[in-house]
């Protein structure tokens, strides 16, 4: 009965923290960064997707915003980091900009603490049991979590002991799981941000160089602007077949 309510009350929380996690985003979208040049000259109805994405990170990415998504990232939501560090950085060499290439790293790498501090004390206090159960619910898969990721991640852990908060930072899949074995564990959460810090920052410092890189592009993006949408579009249908093939097979099987 204990572990039931615990459930109850993890699933609770995951429909509050997902909400606040709408929120924030609906909310960034409203909030907008200081003004900047563009490069499209064009009017709204001739952009492509490509240019309707350059202006959109242009008008809402800002500290609060690139510290909220690396929080949503470095907790169990499902938020690749890949989208918000290299286009932040990518509009920070815009002239113009007011964003600051540090800048960013140091917020990003506090939405990183913030977010791995939730999964840390969740899982302490809620403890294995519990966790592993939540892992395979239903809410648990729509966040694409299972409880095979989460016993590769605390395998990581105890192989390599309070540095693996580091160093699983840098490890796909692994990078927003660390935090879970650290919290069910009860390592020393000073240490355990410390390494976190370190870990996320490293981390961060790759993503700016890849939108550092991709600047260096910017003229030859435009110039394939088209054709690279069409390149997302096609990326696009095949997610969604894909999603679709695991959903129905999934079915299939349990029938």
């Amino acid at each position: 009965m204990h572990h039931k309510v615990k459930i109850q009350t993890i699933n609770k929380i995951m429909n509050k923290k997902i909400l606040i996690a709408l929120l924030l985003i609906f909310s960034i979208t409203s909030l907008k960064a200081a003004p900047v040049e563009t490069p499209v000259t064009s009017t709204t109805d001739t952009l492509t997707i490509i240019q309707h994405i350059e202006v959109w990170y242009k008008d809402n990415t800002n500290y609060f915003s690139i510290t909220a998504l690396m929080a949503c990232e470095s907790s169990i939501l499902p938020l690749p980091s890949e989208i918000v560090i290299p286009p932040a950085v990518y509009i920070a060499l815009e002239p113009g900009s007011k964003l600051n290439i540090f800048l960013i790293i140091l917020f990003g790498t506090l939405g990183a603490i913030i977010g791995a501090s939730f999964n840390y004390f969740m899982s302490r206090w809620l403890g294995r049991y519990v966790i592993y159960k939540f892992a395979d619910s239903k809410m648990g898969k729509i966040l694409m979590l299972s409880s095979t990721k989460i016993q590769k991640a605390e395998a990581f852990f105890n192989s390599h002991g309070k540095t693996s908060t580091f160093i699983g930072r840098l490890i796909p899949v692994i990078r927003h799981l660390i935090s879970i074995p650290a919290g069910l564990a009860k390592m020393n959460y000073f240490s355990f941000v410390l390494y976190t810090a370190l870990g996320a920052g490293l981390w961060n410092c790759v993503l700016a160089l890849m939108g550092y890189l991709a600047h260096g592009q910017q003229e030859l993006i435009n110039k394939y602007s088209h054709e690279l949408s069409y390149v997302f579009i096609c990326i696009g249908i095949i997610l969604l077949g894909w999603l679709i093939y695991k959903t129905t097979s999934k079915k299939k099987v349990k029938a």
